[in-house]
């Protein structure tokens, strides 16, 4: 078979114009980027405001194996055959990491006949908002140590410094550094890290930002330290948020890209789920509602992390409400989750596994279950898709269907898009038509007045399935101090394993009987909530020992080659 990059090499690539024109997007609206990308101006939202507004999907996913499930591969696909039923649909994405794509997870373009196109240009640099991110995140860093060397006018104690440098690279050598080493003359010298620029605050906001306005108060209210009475210190107070804003005008503007059927995707923002809130950005979604009749959104991980993200954080900042979830799920992977299989990352799946078991399928599809039933606990009505592979039999397919049903779907379909494109996602579409169609009583898992502790603990209660919650000492005196200062009534966002309901990746199915570790409580005041340190996650991840990025070249005419 042959891979996603020759597919997409061989696709017909359309003048972008002629696909916005398609949604109503005039060119006067654009701002291109050669001929087969643009950005959309938010200035378009002045002229299509009064439009009637779409259906909101989104997809989310069971905690996946390392390989992935195709939940992007599924999201692309959906609008594909909503579009192939005659439903004007786009489908708005994030922009991946080159972290992941040079290390073990590959790109987030989609796959087979469900891509969005020209995957080079997806996967790497894309318009260049990753960037401008990591920019904007180090100026602010850079000015924080300047101005503790140059007479510290904000009296900031060193030793409280939350920002970090941000990268775009998997490079663990950069958790914990040692900065201003050298002399006096080098700055001041204190222990500090990176995070990759996914992990960044920086792309948090640009997410969660409504407008251009909107995106320069949340970078001025960032917290960047505390002075040495224990008060915060601001991007604002430093005067480092004005320039901030300067690096990310152009990056607030969405990426309008196309699919191999010549469809429409907004590719925008680019946080991760298990560190960060997992979703794209809201100026993406609040202008395909308006210029489509369905909007297929995306939520990264499985539904614990980003689907919870964008119903407790998402939704609550942008006021839009989803009108379905599409959980996403495999044969494989709910083998994975009973127990009896483990699939290592660059290995073929063990041989076994290929083979027709179903009761490995009855003993994992707990996971999928709990899922379903927590999307449900959001108001929401919920459609399993089951993403073929070729390797499942009709045996675990009609099992699956059987299984999912049971958990209180409103259908499951298999969903073949990788292999047919819209026409493989025409089944998936009509049940999503059909389930947003049924009464959607959308709420947030908890209100804004609980105490931080107390949504901590519901999240994990009630998502999860915990017993309980164990706060260290470090997080008990965070969550006073914030509290303290007034903070108190910000959504929480946890940083935990994608791989398990639980903070122990082991933890596979739907278990029980365990208690969640969290190790400490950060503010993100910009962006407009708390994060939760769960068991050991890092906000900065490490390549493995046979990464992507030894497969990745270019050839004599200058092509990449190698990259999926």
């Amino acid at each position: 078979m042959a891979s996603d990059l020759e597919i997409a090499r061989k696709a017909k690539l359309e003048d972008i114009r002629k696909i916005a024109a398609n949604y109503g997007i005039e060119e006067q609206d654009l701002i291109p980027y050669g001929h087969h990308m643009a950005k959309v101006k938010l200035s378009i939202l002045d002229r299509i405001e009064g439009n009637p507004r779409g259906k909101y999907v989104d997809v989310t996913a069971i905690n996946p194996t390392p390989l992935g499930e195709g939940k992007t591969v599924t999201t692309i696909g959906l609008g594909l055959g909503l579009n192939h039923i005659g439903k004007k649909t786009v489908s708005t994405i994030r922009q991946p990491s080159m972290g992941p794509v040079f290390g073990i997870k590959g790109g987030a373009a989609g796959g087979g006949m469900s891509q969005v196109i020209p995957m080079e240009d997806f996967n790497l640099h894309l318009t260049g908002d990753t960037h401008a991110v990591g920019i904007a995140n180090n100026l602010l860093a850079a000015w924080v140590d300047t101005s503790m060397l140059m007479g510290n006018p904000h009296d900031i104690d060193p030793h409280s410094v939350t920002w970090k440098r941000c990268l775009d690279v998997n490079d663990r050598t950069l958790r914990n550094v040692v900065v201003g080493l050298g002399g006096s003359g080098n700055g001041v010298p204190r222990e500090t890290g990176f995070n990759i620029t996914s992990a960044s605050e920086v792309m948090a906001i640009l997410g969660l930002a409504n407008d251009l306005k909107d995106l320069r108060v949340r970078l001025g209210r960032i917290v960047v330290a505390f002075d040495k009475k224990g008060n915060p210190v601001t991007a604002d107070q430093i005067g480092g948020a004005g320039s901030m804003a300067a690096v990310l005008t152009h990056a607030i503007h969405p990426n309008f890209m196309q699919t191999l059927e010549g469809t429409g995707c907004f590719v925008h923002t680019g946080p991760f789920a298990n560190i960060a809130h997992g979703n794209s950005s809201i100026v993406a979604d609040k202008i395909a509602l308006r210029l489509c009749d369905y909007v297929v959104t995306e939520s990264g991980f499985g539904a614990d992390m980003g689907a919870e993200k964008f119903f407790n954080i998402k939704c609550r900042v942008s006021g839009m409400k989803p009108d379905c979830a599409v959980v996403v799920a495999t044969v494989r992977a709910i083998k994975v989750h009973s127990g009896k299989y483990k699939i290592r990352p660059g290995k073929p799946l063990p041989p076994e596994m290929l083979e027709e078991d179903i009761p490995a399928l009855e003993a994992g599809i707990g996971n999928l279950l709990r899922h379903v039933e927590n999307v449900r606990k959001h108001g929401v009505p919920a459609v399993v898709a089951i993403n073929r592979f070729p390797t499942d039999t009709d045996g675990e397919i009609a099992a699956m269907v059987e299984l999912a049903q049971r958990a209180g779907a409103s259908a499951a379909v298999v969903s073949d898009v990788h292999a047919r494109g819209g026409e493989g996602g025409a089944d998936l579409a009509r049940a999503v038509v059909l389930a947003c169609e049924e009464p959607s009583n959308f709420a947030p898992l908890y209100p804004d007045e609980m105490p931080i502790a107390k949504k901590i603990q519901t999240i994990c209660t009630e998502i999860y399935r915990a017993d309980g919650v164990d706060f260290t000492p470090e997080a008990k005196k965070a969550m006073k101090k914030f509290e303290k200062l007034g903070m108190g009534r910000l959504p929480v966002c946890m940083a935990k394993t994608q791989y398990s309901f639980s903070d122990n990746a082991k933890l596979v199915g739907a278990p029980t009987g365990f208690r969640v570790k969290v190790r400490d409580v950060h503010v993100s005041a910009g962006a407009g909530f708390f994060y939760a340190l769960c068991g050991d996650m890092m906000t900065m991840p490490g390549l493995g020992s046979q990464p992507a990025l030894l497969n990745i070249d270019i050839d004599e005419n200058g092509e990449v080659q190698g990259l999926f």
